[in-house]
């Protein structure tokens, strides 16, 4: 019997340490703290409910083990009796010794004859249960936040700003906005709020109008809310032809897990204060792509409106906002799935997306920017996907969760990880025709209209914002992303394509959810050798296409025997893709993504660190001969370091873009 219970304790022991290593400091999953405090239970009660003997002699009591720490004076004449271990003997001693430190630090078995040393290895065990349950309560049970009050910046360009307000106090109604330029100390009142409820959380949208380009304000509340702001640059000014932003997705309060650091503590938030301390001018804005909470990491402890609306709160009420530099940054936000529940594709009716929909909209679509144009507005629609310009790009917001269906049927092998997503082991040959659609035909239809449609002198860059990535190299989870939506990727894609060929602009995607670091490029199609289409080539290997094939090619995810694609090898050729995260979260260990075909060419891939952050920068190139072009370079920031950098420059003036700016059919060898 003591064999088995020491086996036993051995296992569980086992168990909750690595299971505790994972959850605390590797991956936060829901499965683990069931696994964690039952192994734990088991092992106490092997321990402690079991022959006292089990463990070599009798279990010696606290004030045996630890005399100084529990004094227990015994009587003078009461002599301690000491119980010889019958294992003494069974071995050299040496041996034995190393056996024991084993048994009791590595795998938490107990030995009495070493009482000090088996009750820390029980305390470890202990501990270890504790940090798990800390990090899971600590700060739904602890900071309800029901009390908090904060503002924030939201959207901001050269005549408008958006600010968002919390006042759950009613003694502080009515409360009075005052705006002044930031050096002139003239103060206008330009807003007077009556009400605050619990329909919106007690929260409120400030806009402000009627203000100057380039220019700083401060705005003042009279229950002592402030901040400062400025504004954007007047369009085809020249300080319009530069951008900075950052981007970046995914933040969980007190992950990788510290014991000491505050439950509401956002780590990775250090290097974003970091990173925006080096820059020499505060970047434009955050753009925020997905997972601003984790409803369902590590626990979903409830699906209620209320809770949802206590996940916002808590994150605004982290004292990590107080670092420099932070508070003057917009923020501009897509959703995403764990904002609802893991993988979320169950539409907008379907609980608990009605519940998790309502502090989206309350706390960030309401300081979000503009809807696009056409767009169906008002209070009733929740339009939740935006369209602006700032300087020399147009940007497009896309919601990949609102309006999504299952992905579509295709013949997958699965893998799964922890309950995460499957994985797309090979590409599939043929897929048939379905109605799966990521963002729905609305906003469909208002996405490849902003792709077609031309833009400003002044814009040079068309970048869609998508809270999953656009690739289909992920080989992990990839259901999830748009290589769960083929068909319907290859429509934008065409569009990316024809946006290149025809407007005299870049196409940039940036992404985030996957935890790990990916730029991606997607070349155009030149040519396809079909039976019934063959191209020849001329003495320069050069491509003459035939008539029907003047117009660029569609390019489906179907590969099969009788067509092959040829892609143009042009060095940064086509739309580019930037997918990065977390900003503050785990990572995975293990590598998930690999190129597959030469539709999405892998450029770079870092899937290592808790925070990673990409910075846009966006300037214009300098000379006679590039005067009309713009360079995009973007930096990735991991852990607070600079770790990768690459650029990319706009169409030429002319000459080199299909279209109205000439064609090139090149074959490259």
């Amino acid at each position: 019997m003591s064999s088995t219970t020491q086996h036993i304790v051995g296992v569980s022991s086992t168990i909750a340490r690595l299971s505790a290593y994972a959850f605390l400091r590797w991956i936060p999953g829901h499965h683990f703290p069931p696994i964690i405090i039952s192994s734990i239970l088991i092992y106490l009660i092997c321990i402690f409910g079991s022959n006292p003997e089990a463990f070599g002699r009798h279990r010696p009591t606290l004030h045996e083990a630890f005399p100084r720490l529990f004094p227990h004076p015994q009587p003078e004449d009461e002599a301690v009796i000491e119980t010889e271990d019958p294992e003494d003997h069974a071995e050299p001693a040496f041996y034995e010794d190393e056996k024991s430190f084993f048994k009791i630090f590595v795998f938490g078995i107990p030995k009495w004859k070493d009482p000090q040393w088996s009750y820390f290895t029980i305390g470890v065990n202990i501990l270890l249960a504790l940090f798990t349950l800390d990090l899971v309560f600590r700060g739904p049970l602890l900071y309800p936040s029901t009390d908090l009050t904060f503002s924030r910046l939201g959207y901001v360009d050269s005549t408008s700003a958006k600010v968002l307000i919390r006042e759950p106090n009613a003694a502080q109604l009515p409360i009075y906005v005052y705006i002044s330029p930031a050096d002139k100390a003239t103060w206008t009142t330009t807003d007077t709020i009556y009400y605050l409820g619990d329909d919106t959380d007690f929260t409120y949208p400030i806009t402000f109008t009627g203000l100057q380009p380039s220019k700083k304000y401060i705005y003042s509340l009279s229950n002592d809310l402030s901040g400062t702001f400025t504004t954007t640059a007047a369009s085809y000014s020249e300080a319009a032809k530069s951008l900075t932003f950052l981007t970046s997705s995914c933040i969980k309060a007190n992950f990788p897990y510290k014991a000491r650091a505050h439950a509401l503590t956002i780590h990775g938030f250090q290097y974003l204060s970091k990173v925006i301390q080096t820059l020499p001018s505060p970047p434009s804005f955050m753009l925020f792509l997905g997972d601003f909470i984790y409803v369902d990491v590590p626990l979903r402890l409830s699906s209620s409106l209320r809770h949802y609306r206590s996940e916002y709160r808590r994150v605004y009420a982290s004292p990590s906002w107080s670092l420099p530099g932070l508070s003057t940054i917009p923020w501009l936000h897509t959703l995403d799935d764990h904002e609802i529940a893991n993988d979320w594709s169950g539409g907008n009716d379907t609980d608990p997306f009605p519940a998790a929909s309502d502090p989206f909209i309350q706390y960030h679509v309401s300081v979000n920017p503009p809807l696009p144009k056409g767009s169906a507005s008002g209070p009733e629609t929740n339009t939740t996907y935006f369209q602006f310009t700032n300087g020399p790009a147009s940007f497009f917001m896309l919601d990949t969760r609102r309006y999504r269906t299952d992905p579509e049927p295709t013949p997958l092998k699965s893998k799964s990880f922890f309950g995460l997503s499957r994985g797309l082991e090979e590409p599939v040959p043929e897929v048939p025709v379905t109605n799966h659609s990521m963002l729905g035909p609305v906003q469909l239809e208002s996405l490849l209209h902003y792709l077609s449609s031309p833009e400003p002198p002044h814009v040079y860059w068309k970048i869609i914002a998508s809270s999953v990535p656009f690739t289909k190299n992920w080989r992990f989870g990839t259901p999830d992303t748009w290589g769960g939506f083929l068909q319907e990727r290859s429509k934008i894609l065409a569009a990316m394509h024809k946006a290149e060929r025809e407007l005299g602009v870049r196409v940039v995607i940036l992404s985030g959810d996957r935890h790990e670091f990916a730029a991606i490029r997607f070349p155009p199609p030149i040519a396809d050798f079909s039976s019934t289409a063959l191209p020849s080539l001329d003495k320069r290997n050069k491509i003459k296409a035939p008539q029907e094939q003047q117009s660029p090619l569609i390019l489906t995810h179907s590969t099969t025997t009788q067509t092959t694609t040829v892609y143009d090898r042009t060095e940064s050729s086509g739309p580019h893709e930037f997918s990065v995260g977390p900003l503050s979260m785990f990572y995975l260990p293990f590598r998930t993504f690999k190129q597959i075909d030469e539709e999405d060419v892998a450029i770079k891939y870092l899937p290592d660190g808790n925070s990673k952050v990409g910075l846009i920068d966006i300037t214009p190139l300098m000379g006679e001969v590039h005067k009309k072009k713009s360079m995009l370079k973007y930096s990735l920031f991991i852990d607070g370091k600079l770790q990768w950098e690459y650029s990319l420059t706009s169409p030429a003036a002319d000459g080199d873009v299909v279209g109205k700016r000439g064609a090139r059919w090149w074959l490259w060898s």
